[in-house]
């Protein structure tokens, strides 16, 4: 494998999942919010009522998953997608059986822990994150000050 493809590969696969993720999750907030892309065997979903525990669940997924997608705000959206799984998790599947496989949570759990990845990661360098905020981040850094609370994505 080529030397200069291979460093890029790390950042080319952080940014296959990010957008892989946020368009996989995506599809759960158009199935509340719209009622499409529906298994033939499962019922139609009602609409959310506005500002529901449902509701703000399929605006997260929505909402939240374009901008995964788009890799903008991207730590601050995985950290309410991640605890927004959590919650999901505890409140629907655990209450089943304690073990994912069983209860049917994987997914919630694997959404979980790829979106605490992203909180801690960020949207990588193919992001826009990175196109908007990196200029001021790699500013701060440069100043000695300022350099234990910079942030870099």
């Amino acid at each position: 494998m080529h030397t200069r493809f291979r460093s890029h590969l790390p950042n080319i696969a952080l940014t296959l999942l990010r957008v892989v993720t946020g368009l996989m999750f995506m599809q759960h907030g158009a199935q509340k919010f719209f009622g499409v892309l529906l298994a033939p065997n499962m019922p139609a979903m009602p609409t959310p009522e506005p500002f529901t525990q449902f509701w703000f669940a399929a605006a997260l997924e929505l909402v939240g998953g374009g901008l995964i997608v788009a890799g903008l705000f991207t730590r601050v959206v995985a950290f309410l997608l991640c605890g927004e799984m959590a919650v999901a998790y505890f409140q629907v599947h655990a209450p089943r059986s304690p073990f994912p496989i069983v209860n049917q949570g994987e997914l919630a759990v694997l959404y979980c822990f790829v979106f605490l990845a992203f909180a801690a990661i960020g949207g990588g360098r193919y992001s826009l994150d990175r196109l908007f905020f990196h200029r001021r981040h790699e500013t701060l850094a440069k100043t000695p000050e300022t350099t234990p609370f910079a942030r870099t994505f």
